[in-house]
């Protein structure tokens, strides 16, 4: 079939849909984003081909626009004709449950083809059975194969032996509980179905992990949690991940390979961060106990399978520990020499980055020899871990005793390899540098000093290893542009200059210039003037909550901002209020819904993560009060590390980086006050900037059309 006929066709599935979906009402966005997704998907050439044709979209749906019915119904048609699957990948939980609890069973109804959807999530979500049988037979007390946390810190330095005896009880019954509900069938073994979440020191004892499972040689295997779920995913036409997921599987077979399935990235605008993520590496230099077990662990499975180990591991461990010993004591020094002391004459915690990503003459060979011993330790143990595996496919008899010893071998994997890819970064110079830092914490009295390398440009990561393998795929989001120009995300995605790309803008279909109203308060301080902005801007917001009569929303850019007006509240507004971080998110929201729908006014304060996927329509915020522009100046290490080799190189960060990335935020945050074709809100900007300043009218023309109104401060 023509990529034309199959366009036609998964169009047509999209109008099916929507045309029997109850109270339906036509939206020219959604049907124009269907027939985008449509084009692209069927354009491009998946599987073996000798050289195909790459098709991706990137699509701003406006609020309101239904992105998820516009691709999804389309997409999923088009793969069941196609024979292939639709991988979908979200950044938030909510969205995936939207998705697999609502979105997804409505069109499975609807659709003429039925197809099955599975919700795909990382190994580490599901119980290894075998070291929980290990743990409850061992009455919950964890050996070096499960001992996750013999590092860590102790929760509590002065707290009495009596509260860690209950501590091993409860996670005693936790075991046995888990045991007991496996046998009898009624838990999957999935982490997110417990009734309860476990405690994560608990639950890490007795997660499944790549590198401690030997998998069809396991003798558990069969009835593997985490493998019967790999099952119902090769089984499912569509699957639903998140991107961490999908950028940490890349090159291994835990989803679909992406060269040969149709992709949706929704909440696309996350990708870049992502990435940054997936791809950062860091090191710990303080809890180094592990290190002391490794050549025991080493010398007990070559023992117990009579294997021969061929390096000196004794002697190479204790010179690694030697050597990041040595290494924490400098970076100790190096950080408190730039942090100062307290009132009590010991070091601060603080972060220590090194200027242009050169690593420090000082550390460079004590950092080689980390990453020479660390690397010969890895490939020990790899060797040591492939003979087991050997063993265990020879002679079906030890598979269960080979299983537990790669298990013990598995746990000493992912901390060799951080320091392996740490110290690699630490010493790599190329022409475009990495950011680099030092790290000093200080908690219960203990300090860790960790080493943290990480690149820089996220879309050099994304070309690379991501759009290299999708043939077919849809970004999509309700902020991908800023400042009215999707450049600033292409350059970030990674897809800028790209000839497979086309970006189109959806408009949302609510009337902002009738539903909604942007007032701009001039302030007679400047917002640079930060104390005393803070004063005058809090004195008008307080004037202004005590007109609230419904729902409202107060989104703060720092917490010292936040303080400052939560302290100023009169008595009549603090029954009103509900501030962010004194209750859950979910309770906190269940109280503010309960308040307004009992026709009380309720008023949340809120910081940046309240400024984004937060739907609270009609009554629930008529008015959204944006307290600053949520500028975010590089203070972490990365933006700081950008920022640096920018300017180096004669850019200007602050018009590259720091404004659109605002005005992707400021999107978001005014994208809180309308929700439906219903709502009447009001957005207050205190921030003159706005439209004072040149950058500041670019942010408002990214704005929807709302009307705009500017007013005096009133004053005291």
């Amino acid at each position: 079939m023509s990529p034309e006929n199959l366009a036609d066709l998964s169009l047509s599935a999209f109008e099916t849909v929507v045309g029997s979906t109850p109270g339906f009402r036509p939206r020219p966005g959604q049907h124009e984003m269907a027939a985008c997704v449509a084009a692209t998907l069927s354009r491009a050439d998946l599987g073996e081909h000798p050289a195909p044709t790459k098709a991706i979209a990137v699509i701003q749906a406006g609020t309101g626009v239904g992105k998820s019915a516009a691709y999804a119904s389309t997409a999923i048609a088009l793969a069941l004709e196609r024979k292939t699957r639709v991988l979908i990948s979200t950044a938030t939980v909510a969205l995936q449950e939207q998705l697999m609890t609502k979105d997804l069973p409505a069109l499975a109804q609807s659709m003429d083809k039925p197809f099955v959807f599975a919700l795909a999530k990382g190994r580490g979500r599901y119980v290894c059975k075998l070291k929980l049988e290990r743990l409850v037979g061992n009455g919950g007390v964890a050996e070096d194969l499960f001992d996750a946390d013999n590092d860590a810190p102790k929760p509590a330095k002065f707290g009495s032996v009596l509260s860690q005896e209950e501590a091993e009880e409860r996670r005693i019954r936790l075991y046995e509980t888990m045991a007991s509900m496996l046998a009898a069938s009624s838990w999957d073994g999935d982490r997110d179905s417990l009734s309860e979440a476990p405690d994560a020191r608990d639950w890490s004892t007795v997660a499944a992990e790549r590198h401690t499972c030997t998998v069809r040689h396991c003798p558990r295997f069969r009835d593997c949690s985490y493998y019967e779920a790999r099952t119902r995913l090769a089984e499912a036409n569509v699957i639903v991940a998140n991107h961490d997921l999908v950028l940490a599987s890349l090159g291994m077979k835990t989803l679909p390979e992406l060269d040969n399935c149709l992709v949706i990235f929704d909440e696309g605008h996350h990708l870049p961060a992502v990435a940054l993520d997936q791809f950062a590496s860091s090191m710990d230099m303080s809890n180094l106990r592990w290190l002391d077990k490794l050549p025991k662990i080493l010398q007990e499975v070559s023992n117990a399978l009579q294997l021969h180990i061929g390096e000196d591991v004794a002697t190479v461990t204790s010179q690694l520990k030697q050597a990041l010993t040595q290494l924490a004591r400098m970076a100790m020094d190096m950080v408190w020499a730039q942090t100062g002391q307290n009132a009590q004459g010991e070091g601060q915690d603080g972060t220590l980055r090194f200027a242009h990503g050169v690593l420090p003459e000082a550390l460079t060979e004590t950092v080689t020899q980390i990453q020479a011993q660390a690397t010969g330790l890895s490939k020990a143990l790899e060797a040591l871990g492939v003979e087991v595996k050997a063993i265990a496919k020879e002679d079906p008899a030890q598979a269960t005793q080979c299983a537990q010893q790669y298990a013990k071998l598995g746990g000493l994997v992912p901390r060799l390899g951080a320091i392996v890819s740490t110290a690699s970064l630490l010493l790599e110079h190329g022409e475009q540098p990495l950011a680099k830092w030092l790290q000093a914490e200080s908690e219960h009295g203990y300090l860790t000093m960790t080493a943290h390398a990480c690149p820089i440009v996220p879309g050099d990561l994304l070309r690379q290893f991501l759009w290299s393998q999708v043939r077919g795929a849809v970004l999509t989001s309700a902020s991908l542009t800023s400042c009215g120009s999707f450049d600033y995300f292409l350059h970030e995605a990674g897809l800028i200059n790209n000839p497979n790309v086309q970006a189109l803008e959806v408009a949302s279909p609510f009337d902002y210039a009738t539903q909604g109203l942007l007032t701009v308060v001039h302030t007679r301080a400047e917002p640079k003037q930060a104390d005393a902005y803070t004063r005058e801007m809090v004195a008008e917001l307080m004037q202004d909550l005590a007109n609230v009569e419904c729902g409202a929303l107060v989104l703060f850019t720092s917490r010292a901002q936040m303080r400052v007006a939560t302290e100023a509240l009169p008595t009549s507004l603090m029954e009103v209020v509900l501030v962010q971080g004194t209750q859950s998110r979910a309770r906190l929201l269940g109280s503010h819904t309960a308040r307004v729908e009992s026709g009380f006014a309720s008023v949340i304060f809120g910081m940046q993560s309240f400024g984004e996927g937060l739907d609270l329509p009609g009554k629930l915020c008529e008015t959204v009060f944006i307290t600053k522009l949520p500028f975010a100046p590089p203070s972490e290490p990365v933006d700081e590390a950008r920022a640096e080799w920018l300017r180096s190189v004669g850019r200007d960060p602050f018009n590259e980086l720091v404004i659109p990335a605002t005005g992707i935020k400021l999107l978001q945050w005014t994208g809180r006050a309308i929700r439906t074709e219903d709502d009447h809100a009001a957005v207050i900007c205190y921030d003159k900037r706005l439209v004072l300043q040149s950058y500041g009218r670019r942010m408002l023309a990214g704005l929807p059309p709302y009307r705009l109104e500017q007013r005096k401060a009133k004053g005291p």
